[in-house]
């Protein structure tokens, strides 16, 4: 999906925890890219997510990982902007952050799973995401055409309209919510710091770079030693 002639600079914003960032989405980012034609992808780690379990590092671990697994891919950046804010992460805030940033010369995408998109009923402010930015929506190859009935939230669909030539869906405001399949690399952060604290091989689960991050900072290991603490990553 080439950018139109005029059109403004095309952004993808990749938000997550990143428990560790791994392979799958990695591969996920640069497949988007391509398709739609991104001049960078944004991966913004979270700091406190609303929605998930207390057992997730600490921020500023996940961000270096990041920064590691990114480096050489010209197309790819971090931004600690959710880390700078207390408390819980609201993908709200950081669309709006963003926004002010462009000034209306960025065109926004956020990127996230399909299983993630299924919950967005229950994020702050969630009407407001389909009017700030664009919507890909990340599916696995061979999943059947999304329905307006099964994608986007009942009490929202009016405002939206099913346009076949681009397959999306366009809101009122002329913000669009776009399915695309990527490679399934059957990867999770779940089994990568089960294999951790089991004293198992990650290698070939995440880039090389964040294995030995893992590794130096003894990341994910469940210890004997009373109070001991993972170490704490380097300044900068």
């Amino acid at each position: 999906m080439k950018r139109d002639t005029g059109k403004n600079t095309r952004v993808g914003l990749f938000g997550g925890t990143f428990n560790p960032i791994h392979w799958g989405h990695l591969r996920s980012a640069e497949e988007i890219r391509e398709r739609f034609d991104l001049c960078r992808v944004i991966f913004i780690p979270v700091h406190v997510a609303p929605h998930k379990k207390a057992d997730v590092i600490s921020s500023e671990h996940r961000c270096a990982m990041v920064k590691k697994a990114i480096r050489g891919n010209s197309f790819f950046q971090v931004s600690d902007i959710e880390l700078q804010r207390p408390g819980k992460s609201y993908s709200i805030d950081t669309i709006r952050h963003f926004h002010g940033l462009s000034r209306g010369h960025e065109e926004l995408f956020f990127i996230m799973g399909m299983d993630a998109f299924r919950e967005i009923p229950v994020w702050k402010d969630y009407p407001a995401f389909f009017s700030a930015c664009n919507f890909i929506v990340m599916t696995r190859p061979g999943a059947h055409d999304a329905q307006p009935a099964e994608l986007i939230p009942r009490d929202i669909a009016k405002e939206f309209t099913r346009q076949e030539r681009e397959q999306c869906f366009v809101h009122t405001s002329g913000c669009r919510i776009y399915t695309a399949p990527v490679t399934p690399l059957d990867i999770s952060s779940t089994v990568i710091r089960a294999c951790t604290a089991a004293g198992k091989s990650i290698r070939y689960l995440v880039p090389r770079e964040v294995e030995r991050y893992i590794a130096g900072h003894q990341l994910y290991r469940i210890t004997a030693t009373p109070g001991r603490q993972p170490q704490r990553p380097p300044a900068g």
